[in-house]
C-alpha cells in the first residue's frame, strides 16, 4: 500500500508550524515559536517574542532542509547569502527567506505557512528564520526528518533465521493458531473495508459524471484543479452571498460580490455573468490561478461548477480597489500618502514581474487598471482579476489573441494595431498607472486640445516629461508641479523622479524599447533603498514657475 506524503499538503501543520517525517508525518514548531493548541496541530504555532519595527535587534536561524512553501516577497537569483540577508533585515514584513546555495536564489517570506523538513531536499536548501536577538534556540528544538527506508520498513537483506520446522512447530501450539487466525481475519477485515471504500468512490463518481454528462463539455478538465482548492457547490454561494445581494464591483467577465462563508471567512464570490463567453475564461482562470501564489496577488480559494454556474471565490481585500481611494473625493481621510503610493507602485510591479517570469506559468494579465489592484488592510496591493489573463509560452513566444482586451486609456498600441501580444502590453498599462498614481487623476481626465483625443493628450504629455528628463538636470521643480496637489509636496524628489523616468520608458510606442517588470522592479528597489525618507513641502517647495507640462 502506499501512502501519500502529506507533509506536502499546504497548512497541514498551520502558521509557523513545520510538517516533518518521523518517520509517520508530525508537526513541530519552528525554533522560537510554541504550539496554540496541542489538540489541533493545523492552528500552528504563535511567535515566543513578537517581531517589531522599531530597531529591534535580530538574528537568524538556519534549518536545513526545511522550505516554507509560497509566500515569497520576492525572488532574487544568484545573489549571495549576505545580500539575502540585508533585504529580509531591511523588510520588516519579512519573517525569514529561503536561501539555496548552489544556484544562489533567495526568497523572502512574508508569511510562515506550508512548512516542511525533507531529508532529500540536499544541503544547499535551508531556511532562515529571522527571530529577535534575545530567543533562545536549543537545537534540540530544531524539527528532524528521518529518512524514509530499511530502517522504518522490512529488511529485504538478511535472512530469516526461523526455519520451517520450528514454523509447523508453532502452528501445533493452540494458541499460535488462534493469533495466527486472528492476524489473517484482522487482514481480511482491513481488506473487505477497503474493497468497499472503492466500490463506494467508483458509484459516487459515476453518479456525479452522470449528472454532469452533456452539461459542460470542459468539466473533466475541472477534476486535476479541484485537488488544489475547494470546490463549492451553486446552493453553498447562494446561502454565503444572501442571493448575490451586495455588490462589490463589475467586470469585463463578471459581477463580484461580498460573501461569508460557513466557517466565517469574508469572500469575493466573481459570478460570471455570459456564460458561453465565460466557459473559457472560467477554465483559464482556474488553470491559471490554482497554480500560483503571490503576495501582491489576490489569493483564490475555490471555485463552483454547477450546472451552468461559473463562480470563483477568493479572498476578500478590505479597502477595496485602488481607484476608489486614489480617485475618490473622500478628502484628506481617505487619502493616499506619498509613502503609501510609492509602495503600492512597488508592489504591483512585484505582482506583474512573478506572473510575467516567476510563476509556473507565464500570465499576461491584459488588463492593468487601478480598478484590478485591490488594497489590503495596510495599503498593500493585490493585483486581482485573472478573468482577461493570458498564458504566454515557456520560450517567450507570442500569444494569438483574435479580439482586444483590456480598459481604454490603459491599451498598448499593440492592441489597435493588431500586432502580437506580448507581456510588454502590461508594462504600458502599468505606466500609465504610475502617471495616475503621482497625479492622483486619471489620464482621461488630460487636459486636451481641441482636436485631441485622450490618446494623443498622454502623447504629448509622456512627450513633454520625457524632454524635461533629458534636459532638468538637478532642476526638480516641473516634477513638483505634476505631483498631486493634495499632498502638499510632501514626497520624495528621488522616488517621483525614478517613477516618473519609468512611466516614460514603459509607455514607449515601441514595445522593444520599454523595459521588463523584473527590471522595474530592480529600479524601484534601487531607489527605495538609497532614499527612503520623504521629504517635507519646506524641502520641496513648489515652483513658482509656470510648468511647461500639460496638467491634468
Amino acid at each position: 500500500m502506499a501512502f501519500p506524503q502529506l507533509c506536502k499538503v499546504r497548512g497541514l501543520c498551520g502558521q509557523n508550524g513545520i510538517c516533518v517525517y518521523t518517520p509517520v508525518p508530525a508537526c513541530a514548531c519552528a525554533p522560537g515559536y510554541e504550539i496554540i493548541d496541542p489538540s489541533d496541530q493545523s492552528k500552528g504555532c504563535s511567535p515566543k517574542v513578537n517581531l517589531s519595527c522599531d530597531g529591534q535587534k535580530v538574528k537568524f536561524v538556519a534549518l536545513r532542509n526545511t522550505d516554507f512553501l509560497g509566500y515569497d516577497l520576492s525572488v532574487y537569483r544568484f545573489v549571495p547569502l549576505g545580500f539575502c540577508k540585508n533585504i529580509c533585515l531591511k523588510d520588516c514584513r519579512c519573517k525569514g527567506f529561503a536561501y539555496w546555495e548552489g544556484t544562489g536564489d533567495c526568497y523572502p517570506k512574508s508569511v510562515l505557512l506550508g512548512g516542511v523538513t525533507l531529508s532529500n531536499f540536499g544541503s544547499t536548501g535551508t531556511m532562515y528564520l529571522k527571530l529577535p536577538e534575545g530567543v533562545n534556540v536549543s537545537r534540540s528544538s530544531f524539527p528532524h526528518s528521518q529518512p524514509l527506508g530499511p530502517k522504518y520498513g522490512p529488511n529485504c537483506n538478511t535472512t530469516n533465521n526461523i526455519s520451517i520446522a520450528d514454523f509447523l512447530d508453532t502452528l501445533n501450539s493452540g494458541q499460535s493458531i488462534s493469533k495466527f487466525l486472528y492476524f489473517y481475519g484482522f487482514l481480511s477485515a482491513i481488506f473487505l473495508a477497503e474493497v468497499l471504500f472503492v466500490l463506494l468512490g467508483w458509484f459516487i463518481l459515476r453518479r456525479e459524471a452522470k449528472q454532469l454528462r452533456g452539461v459542460w463539455p470542459a468539466e473533466a478538465g475541472y477534476e486535476m484543479i479541484a485537488n488544489h482548492f475547494r470546490r463549492y457547490t451553486y446552493r453553498e454561494l447562494v446561502l454565503a452571498t444572501r442571493k448575490f445581494k451586495d455588490e462589490l464591483g463589475r467586470g469585463a467577465s463578471g459581477v463580484v460580490y461580498k460573501g461569508v462563508l460557513k466557517d466565517n471567512r469574508v469572500v469575493a464570490v466573481k459570478k460570471l455573468v455570459d456564460v458561453n463567453e465565460g466557459e473559457e475564461e472560467f477554465q483559464h482562470e482556474l488553470s491559471v490561478i490554482s497554480r500560483i501564489y503571490h503576495t501582491n496577488l489576490v489569493r483564490v480559494w475555490g471555485f463552483c461548477s454547477d450546472g451552468p454556474h461559473r463562480i470563483l471565490v477568493s479572498e476578500f481585500v478590505e479597502n477595496g480597489s485602488l481607484d476608489k481611494i486614489l480617485f475618490g473625493s473622500g478628502g484628506s481621510q481617505n487619502l493616499l500618502g506619498w509613502t503609501q503610493r510609492f509602495n503600492i507602485a512597488l508592489g504591483v510591479a512585484k505582482g506583474l514581474a512573478y506572473l510575467h517570469h516567476e510563476c509556473s506559468e507565464w500570465v499576461i494579465h491584459c488588463d492593468m487598471k487601478p480598478e484590478n489592484i485591490l488594497l489590503g488592510e495596510n495599503m498593500e496591493p493585490k493585483i486581482a482579476d485573472f478573468g482577461l489573463a493570458k498564458l504566454l509560452n515557456r520560450d517567450g513566444s507570442n500569444i494569438d489573441i483574435s479580439r482586444i482586451r483590456g480598459t481604454r486609456g490603459y491599451l498598448a498600441p499593440e492592441w489597435v494595431y493588431s500586432l502580437p501580444i506580448t507581456a510588454k502590453v502590461d508594462v504600458y498599462s502599468f505606466g500609465v498607472v504610475l502617471l495616475e498614481l503621482l497625479k492622483g487623476a486619471r489620464v482621461s481626465e488630460l487636459e486636451k486640445n481641441d482636436d485631441e483625443d485622450v490618446k494623443m493628450a498622454l502623447g504629448r504629455v509622456i512627450r513633454l516629461c520625457s524632454e524635461q528628463l533629458k534636459s532638468d538636470g538637478d532642476d526638480q521643480f516641473w516634477i513638483a508641479d505634476f505631483i498631486d496637489t493634495r499632498l502638499n509636496g510632501q514626497f520624495n524628489s528621488a522616488r517621483a523622479r525614478m517613477m516618473m523616468e519609468l512611466a516614460v520608458s514603459c509607455l514607449e510606442e515601441d514595445r522593444v524599447r520599454r523595459p521588463t517588470m523584473e527590471c522595474v522592479v530592480q529600479k524601484l528597489v534601487s531607489v527605495d533603498e538609497v532614499s527612503s525618507t520623504p521629504t517635507g513641502g519646506s524641502e520641496e517647495p513648489h515652483s513658482t514657475r509656470t510648468s511647461s507640462l500639460i496638467s491634468y
